[in-house]
């Protein structure tokens, strides 16, 4: 088994706000929906094998603990990225064997990124 994707919900009308976030800021790119998902409203995203299927849910409340956990080659250029992008990126030690940190995305949906050390 491995993983597939990973959901995470949005606001209803949220999709350009997520390109804006997951595409010019992460720097990952918009995967094609099927046409009958595609009529459902969300985006797709991903980079190398990393799926992240931003979901359009009509009762949202952004995932503020659960998140996905995402392995980067290059954790200290993501960080700079992002905070040059104006977002705040919060270290965490507390994981040996690792350099990481979690950001919020613009919803206020929780993400980590991890690299090996």
């Amino acid at each position: 088994m491995r993983l597939h994707h990973v959901q995470i919900a949005i606001p209803v009308g949220a999709e350009d706000e997520c390109r804006r976030f997951y595409v010019d800021v992460l720097g990952m790119r918009e995967v094609a929906k099927p046409p009958v998902l595609a009529a459902r409203g969300g985006l797709w995203v991903g980079c190398a094998e990393v799926e992240i299927h931003l979901g359009v849910e009509e009762d949202f409340r952004p995932a503020r603990k659960a998140h996905p956990g995402i392995q980067v080659e290059d954790v200290d250029a993501l960080a700079e990225r992002l905070s040059t992008a104006g977002i705040a990126v919060a270290w965490d030690e507390n994981l040996p064997g690792y350099r990481r940190f979690h950001v919020f995305d613009c919803f206020g949906n929780r993400l980590e990124f991890l690299q090996p050390v």
